[in-house]
């Protein structure tokens, strides 16, 4: 090598040696960073703090529950997912002249989820991500309805959060239970299996989820051909509602859906009904925002980095706070701007260009503040279809045929600007 090209290799390596030193910083660290920054960081960044709100001792999130890995269901905190979201948004920060950060805290109850949120908007921190039950959710959007903090969904499918209790300073990432059954039922149609038993827990959610799901049979026309509840145990007195085969024997059905939010009694009861029937809801095809053997539309890359930065395969919760992240990241990236209110109006406009890796444009709904997506359809370790499915049509929005849609709404609340 020649002395004059010797020396301009030795002048950009030492002029890259800060940039890289501080990338190292950066990823190395798992210290949650505080929301009381300073407005600007080492470099002369300006720092942009998002929030993260979830509880101490979630029963989703024990390691005995967590270890059995039931379909449909968190493996682990979602917060892996906003930290993915943040390392792919290091450069566009820069760009922008933006350090984006993550402020976590996990609380105890609901006064203290209360005080958390007061203390981030304190600190300047607008936008919350929400991993908390739904009731404790629709407190907090209405305790805070002061038009400078916008909240994200990221755990709660159940749909009153979209309806009745909705709120015009909270959108929903997670898909809601309507949407997630709207999905299976287009499935079910499609391939002519009509009539279901459906199985129903002992547990309010499993009402709720039931319900849920008798909804979306009529609307797409299965027949239910009956309900049956079942319960937990091995008490040989009870064996006809804690047996699957005794408890499907006696019917003629095409499909078995069960409504099990804790899964357990699901995930026996694949290939143990009566009639050799496919299991759908909580165990067999399941339907969800995100499942970890998806492989198109560049998935397979986000799989690979929730991955690394977890100790488990990406959920579809994980998915939810990675493409909240997302969203709020893209609106300072169009907008060139951190304005609260800029970013939100763009977050909540048909111009946002969200790509979640599903091979559709995503946008928040108008009329009840729910990320419009597709369901990816899972079973074990494939997927084995998306919906909407084709046949199914909506003549404003193709994935409107998911989930409530703006005629059925029960939701009052307006968010941006009605096409």
């Amino acid at each position: 090598m020649n002395t004059w090209l010797r020396v301009v290799c030795v002048a950009l390596l030492c002029a890259a040696l800060p940039v890289q030193a501080q990338s190292t910083d950066d990823a190395g660290t798992n210290e949650a960073p505080s929301s009381a920054a300073s407005p600007a960081t080492d470099g002369g960044l300006k720092a942009f703090t998002f929030g993260y709100i979830g509880w101490n001792d979630d029963p989703r999130y024990s390691e005995a529950r967590v270890e059995q890995q039931f379909q449909g269901e968190p493996w682990g905190r979602p917060l892996a997912g906003a930290q993915v979201a943040l390392d792919e948004s290091k450069f566009p920060g820069m760009a922008a002249g933006v350090k984006f950060a993550l402020d976590e805290k996990l609380v105890s109850n609901t006064d203290e989820v209360l005080a958390a949120i007061r203390k981030m908007q304190s600190a300047g921190t607008h936008f919350v991500l929400l991993d908390l039950p739904a009731g404790t959710i629709a407190r907090v959007a209405s305790e805070f309805d002061a038009g400078d903090m916008t909240f994200f969904n990221v755990s709660a499918q159940d749909d009153r959060l979209r309806g009745q209790y909705c709120n015009a300073d909270l959108l929903h990432t997670i898909p809601s239970d309507a949407m997630r059954n709207d999905a299976l039922a287009q499935y079910l149609v499609s391939r002519q299996w009509n009539k279901i038993l459906l199985l129903r827990g002992p547990l309010r959610e499993d009402a709720v989820l039931a319900s849920s799901f008798e909804r979306s049979a009529k609307r797409f026309g299965l027949d239910i051909v009956a309900t049956r509840d079942f319960i937990l145990g091995n008490n040989p007195r009870e064996r006809e509602k804690n047996n699957p085969k005794l408890i499907t024997s006696g019917l003629d059905y095409d499909a078995v859906y069960i409504a099990d939010s804790e899964g357990e009694f699901s995930r026996a009861a694949n290939y143990a009904v009566q009639h050799p029937r496919p299991v759908v809801g909580s165990a067999g095809l399941v339907p969800q925002a995100w499942h970890w053997a998806w492989n198109k539309h560049g998935a397979r890359q986000l799989n690979h980095r929730l991955e690394r930065k977890a100790d488990h395969k990406m959920t579809a919760y994980d998915w939810a706070a990675w493409v909240a992240v997302k969203a709020i990241v893209a609106g300072v990236q169009r907008t060139e701007s951190t304005d609260y209110k800029a970013l939100r109006d763009y977050i909540l406009s048909d111009d946002i260009d969200l790509d979640g890796f599903k091979g559709f444009r995503m946008a928040f709904r108008h009329f009840n503040g729910q990320l419009g997506q597709p369901i990816l359809l899972g079973s074990g370790n494939w997927v084995v279809d998306v919906a909407p499915l084709e046949g199914f049509l909506d003549p404003k929005n193709y994935l409107n045929t998911l989930g409530f849609d703006a005629r059925e709404s029960a939701c009052k609340a307006q968010f941006g600007e009605a096409p």
